[in-house]
């Protein structure tokens, strides 16, 4: 069996699963089916299929340690992760997985999985793909055909050339997302699936026929990773080149050009849960056809979905969803949920940072909440995990007083360094430099309390960093 490589693609912007998912904290990252992120699922349904190889992820740079931290809580060891200085959509960036893994794998098939979707039936899953290796084997480009369970109008569709038996068959043509007539017309053919956006292919074979199709996305591709800086656990593409490279998918680049494309036909309850109703679908359901998240009282209800953090308390709704968040609430019919993208545009044009970030924001030595604010002054709380540390840094325009919760803080104060547990607090004037690490075995929690002129995040002057920011 030739070697199988995962390549996880965490790309996304996080508009369609809003106000949940958001361009700095996108789907991918959420666990909305089950415990396990989206990300931590893709994995561990493409595991057992990478006969103990670890995976290569394809990240947004801003993203690289949600990515590195969520692998690691579910034992993933990734082979790289390859990080994206800017997006240019998935041709370039599978080109990129596929350098990678030639580099130690010479005869490397690689199994292209969007990270951000929903597979039922991992074991249906598993068969497609070891039915359709050996075409890969051969050369072939396979890409996988979902069954379609009706006629889906927001999917694009893939015609198979010929009937598909055990394996795959040659694709006849890529079908962009028709209206509600012609779906029904593909799903009565039986020669059409939905386009899943997974593939197999070998490596070679993938930067060949890129090399033939596209040969500007593969030049630029070669010369950013060719140039790429080993930073930590991560592999940095070259910026300047990756951004010379034409922004294009891997369907539009290769697959619809080329005459080795095969078709993979998928029964594996499929979702890529491209909006609030189709994660209602793949959701266990009420007797009524609801779908609740959280603490819900539903009232003479048919066909919703909530997803809260507080009491939700619904009366007499239907083909309705209603998302809470701590500093967003979406209400929305269902059939017009789609539209959720039209609010963050326009969140984006008034300057609102609902549009990207959440009220909690990640950070690779923990997180912060900002759980109140006014004029001259902010309140955060902040989660420091056990050995990590802040970086060495100063602000112009603001004051800050830390008060610890729980655990022990190192805090460094200029030329002093000070040892703090529960109870205890410190003031950090304006224009010193300072530092907090956590020396504990445990979680530190603390209440930060800022004040001054100016209190935006990009009011830090950092002096050393271990994560590599400026």
């Amino acid at each position: 069996m030739p070697s199988i490589v995962p390549v996880l693609l965490s790309g996304g912007s996080g508009t369609r699963l809003w106000p949940l998912s958001r361009e700095m904290h996108p789907k991918q990252f959420l666990a909305l089916v089950g415990t396990d992120t989206m990300l931590q699922a893709t994995w561990l349904r493409a595991a057992p299929l990478a006969g103990g190889a670890g995976p290569i992820v394809v990240a947004n740079e801003s993203h690289r340690f949600v990515v590195a931290e969520q692998l690691q809580q579910v034992g993933a060891k990734p082979a790289a992760i390859v990080l994206e200085p800017v997006a240019r959509n998935t041709a370039p960036a599978i080109a990129a997985a596929a350098f990678e893994a030639l580099r130690s794998t010479p005869d490397a098939v690689l199994l292209v999985l969007p990270s951000d979707h929903v597979v039922q039936a991992p074991e249906a899953f598993h068969a497609a793909v070891r039915a359709a290796l050996p075409a890969a084997e051969a050369g072939r480009l396979v890409t996988f055909g979902v069954v379609p369970r009706g006629p889906e109008t927001g999917y694009g569709y893939i015609k198979a050339a010929a009937h598909c038996g055990e394996g795959p068959a040659p694709v006849e043509a890529f079908v962009e997302k028709p209206d509600l007539t012609r779906a029904q017309a593909y799903v009565a053919s039986g020669d059409h699936f939905w386009n899943s956006g997974m593939f197999l292919f070998r490596a070679d074979a993938y930067l060949a026929a890129l090399e033939r199709h596209a040969p500007a996305i593969l030049a630029a591709v070669r010369a950013s990773w060719s140039a790429a800086r080993t930073d930590v656990d991560f592999t940095r593409l070259d910026a300047e080149a990756f951004a010379a490279s034409p922004s294009d998918s891997i369907d539009y680049a290769v697959m619809e050009k080329t005459d080795a494309a095969v078709v993979m036909p998928l029964d594996a309850g499929w979702s890529d849960v491209g909006s609030w109703a189709s994660l209602r679908e793949v959701s266990p359901q009420d007797a009524n056809g609801n779908a609740h998240h959280g603490e819900v009282v539903s009232i003479d209800c048919r066909n919703t979905y909530a997803y809260g953090e507080r009491l939700i308390a619904m009366i007499g709704l239907e083909d309705t969803i209603v998302v809470e968040t701590p500093d967003a609430v979406l209400v929305g019919r269902s059939d017009r949920i789609q539209q959720v993208k039209d609010v963050v545009a326009d969140l984006k044009a008034r300057g609102l940072p609902q549009a990207a970030w959440h009220r909690k924001v990640y950070r690779p030595w923990g997180a912060y909440d900002s759980i109140d604010n006014g004029p001259r002054f902010q309140v955060k709380r902040i989660t420091v995990k056990p050995g990590a540390t802040l970086s060495l840094q100063m602000h112009h325009h603001r004051a800050e007083h830390w008060i610890v919760v729980s655990g022990t803080a190192e805090v460094t104060r200029g030329d002093d360094v000070l040892l703090l547990t529960e109870n205890q607090s410190t003031y950090i004037p304006l224009g010193v430099t300072h530092r907090l690490r956590n020396p504990g075995k445990v979680p530190l929690e603390l209440i930060e309390v800022q004040s001054g002129s100016y209190l935006g995040e990009d009011d830090i002057v950092r002096f050393e960093d271990t994560y590599g920011r400026t």
